[in-house]
């Protein structure tokens, strides 16, 4: 039965190959003004044990180019570290970083740690008319800001939710950390979506995102997805909800970030969200199938199977290849040998997201020292 379903598989495998083409074509890059931006722009940086990081991702704002009113505002959040020590080295040195010092407690009921902490910093930063949204791992280039800003206001746009470049290093991070940019370029027609402004298709990255402050506020703010797990995507779909327009763009030439830097924290920061990123148990279930089926069953096809089986399964790898291939040279991510591995990539995401549902059901999750609610 499965050597029949084998060319089928290998030519879905294809038909998403030449979409991510496709989609590659219409991807929007935000380019920076020509002249200065005079607006009101507040960065705001979410910091919970973040010592490794944060003094990375603060010099790199301060030195951004193209701004003329430019603050940042970071909220430590209870750090157990020396986050809190690197964020007020920064305030004494530079009077546009402003710090709030929370204490290491819960959330009020009802809200993650995260979608809290932004909200504060977003109320700590009412003059703005550009909310900057970056966390404390994400790294800017010098002009990231201003044509985040440009983009957003080009395009009449309440929210612009670029995807940086993502680093990998480790064995597990190299695995997976690609199919973050892959999976969206690959299955979202990104044309439909920009033009339909579809809430059904909304593709967001929390690592960055920028926001008309009024819009931002009209929408509900964060306080509008207080409980979400995937808050970026659930902001993107509430501006669409409002009838205004949100734009998912490339940021891998303005903006990169390493989320993870060991295979444990790897693990623990995807499983306490996979489980709620296909809308249920029947989603998970069935999009991880259809992913083993396009991508990891034409593999072991080409493996293990003989004459017109294995030929097909060629073909259906090879497709998997090539579309991981197109997405990492668009991206400036590492194209070879990893590329090659796309079989095990699905595998470990799958293994990754049923992780994921098996902690959530039995109330394991959990993320920087707390326990997320099941």
């Amino acid at each position: 039965m499965v050597k029949r379903l084998v060319p089928l598989l290998a030519l879905g495998a294809v038909a998403l190959t030449a979409h991510t083409a496709w989609n590659l074509r219409k991807l929007r890059r935000p380019q920076p003004s020509a002249t200065a931006i005079d607006e009101a722009v507040s960065v705001v940086i979410p910091a919970r044990n973040e010592q490794d990081s944060l003094a990375d991702a603060l010099r790199s704002v301060q030195a951004q180019d193209g701004l003329t009113n430019l603050s940042i505002h970071v909220l430590d959040d209870g750090s157990s570290d020396g986050t809190a020590a690197i964020a007020d080295t920064a305030a004494a040195s530079d009077s546009r970083v402003h710090v709030i010092h929370a204490p290491d407690a819960d959330p009020p009921p009802g809200w993650l740690g995260k979608n809290y902490a932004c909200a504060r910093l977003a109320d700590s930063a009412a003059n703005a008319g550009v909310l900057v949204f970056m966390d404390a791992d994400v790294a800017l280039e010098r002009d990231a800001i201003n044509a985040l800003v440009n983009e957003l206001r080009s395009t009449d746009s309440t929210l612009i939710a670029p995807y940086p470049r993502q680093l990998a290093e480790t064995w597990l991070e190299r695995l997976v950390q690609p199919l973050l940019a892959w999976s969206w370029m690959t299955t979202v027609p990104l044309g439909v979506a920009e033009a339909r402004q579809w809430a059904s298709m909304s593709v967001a990255n929390g690592q960055l995102l920028a926001f008309d402050a009024e819009g931002y506020r009209r929408m509900g703010g964060h306080e509008s997805v207080r409980s979400e797990v995937i808050e970026d995507v659930a902001l993107m779909r509430k501006v669409r909800e409002a009838g205004e327009r949100a734009l998912t763009v490339d940021g891998s030439t303005i903006a990169v970030c390493r989320m993870y830097q060991t295979p444990t924290d790897l693990i623990d920061g995807y499983t306490k969200s996979a489980w709620n990123a296909f809308g249920g148990p029947v989603g998970s279930i069935a999009a991880n199938a259809l992913l083993i089926g396009l991508y990891v069953v034409p593999g072991v096809a080409a493996v293990t199977g003989t004459g017109r089986t294995r030929a097909w399964g060629l073909v259906g790898y090879a497709a998997g290849v090539t579309g991981r291939v197109l997405v990492a040279r668009n991206t400036g991510e590492r194209v070879l040998p990893d590329a090659l591995a796309q079989p095990l990539s699905i595998a470990a995401f799958a293994s990754i997201n049923t992780l994921s549902w098996w902690r959530h059901l039995r109330g394991q999750n959990h993320w920087k020292g707390r326990r997320l609610p099941a």
